[in-house]
């Protein structure tokens, strides 16, 4: 099993940037590819980006391409969304994934 624990995200107004991080603790994960996915309000949850561990190839939606990374930190086992030129539609909540678990979300509101 895995534990995934989100922090950042908040409040930012349009073109600003964000930063989410995600811890992972539990059973070693060096096989999981890492995701992050985001859940707008009345909306289905849609892939963001992902990193493969231990690679780090990186994919990403056409939607944040150009605009947001994704890394990680092998040593501190954390993943992390790096958000730029943030826009009113980025809002949603943010979770990553690894494997079949979830961390537990992360709102994300951009005003314009």
């Amino acid at each position: 099993q895995v534990q995934l624990v989100q922090s950042g995200g908040g409040l930012v107004q349009s073109g600003g940037s964000l930063r989410l991080s995600c811890a992972a603790s539990g059973r070693t994960f060096s096989t999981y590819a890492m995701y992050w996915f985001r859940q707008a309000p009345g909306k289905e949850r849609e892939f963001v980006a992902r990193i493969s561990w231990p690679g780090g190839t990186t994919l990403y939606a056409d939607s944040v391409k150009g605009r947001f990374t994704i890394s990680k930190d092998n040593a501190k086992n954390t993943v992390y969304l790096q958000m730029s030129s943030l826009k009113p539609e980025d809002t949603a909540v943010y979770y990553c994934k690894a494997g079949n678990n979830w961390g537990q979300g992360t709102q994300v509101t951009v005003s314009s």
